[in-house]
């Protein structure tokens, strides 16, 4: 079953300068479900005031997509084996390194999920085993080279 998903990216140019490289990498990112964000290089990558701090970059976003995915997945094999989740909170990492073929790239992406049940909670090799299901399906997870690493938090 293949399923489309679109996403509208929008920049504009704000000045006259643009072939100097002094141009602003602010954009927009709007979603099927209305949602608009700013986004915009990272000041890691390019500085201030052609970056914008306050808008997401693609790199936090990627680290943010494979987390959530997995979150999401995660999610839903606890529900599967009687867990019920209270909270789900995760504070990713993404390490951006030269790759194998030289180039920059986020290298690996580190889950940190801390999970707090109510009722019945999992036991250690439970929870490992639903964080591993969870990356194995995550659909993220199956689309990207980055090594993805998980380490649940806390139990």
């Amino acid at each position: 079953m293949a399923h489309l998903h679109t996403a509208r990216i929008l920049w504009e140019s704000n000045t006259g300068d643009f072939t100097k490289n002094q141009y602003s990498r602010a954009h927009h990112w709007s979603f099927d479900g209305g949602q608009t964000v700013l986004a915009s290089s990272s000041p890691n990558v390019v500085r201030v005031p052609f970056s914008d701090p306050a808008g997401i970059d693609p790199e936090e976003a990627m680290v943010a997509a494979i987390s959530s995915c997995h979150m999401l997945t995660f999610l839903y094999y606890a529900a599967k084996g009687g867990f019920s989740v209270q909270r789900y909170e995760d504070n990713a990492e993404g390490l951006m390194a030269k790759n194998g073929e030289g180039r920059f790239a986020i290298t690996r992406c580190t889950l940190k999920p801390l999970v707090t049940f109510t009722g019945k909670e999992p036991t250690r090799p439970e929870l490992d085993h639903l964080h591993h299901l969870a990356h194995e399906e995550c659909f993220i997870a199956n689309s990207v080279k980055t090594e993805i690493i998980c380490e649940p938090q806390g139990v």
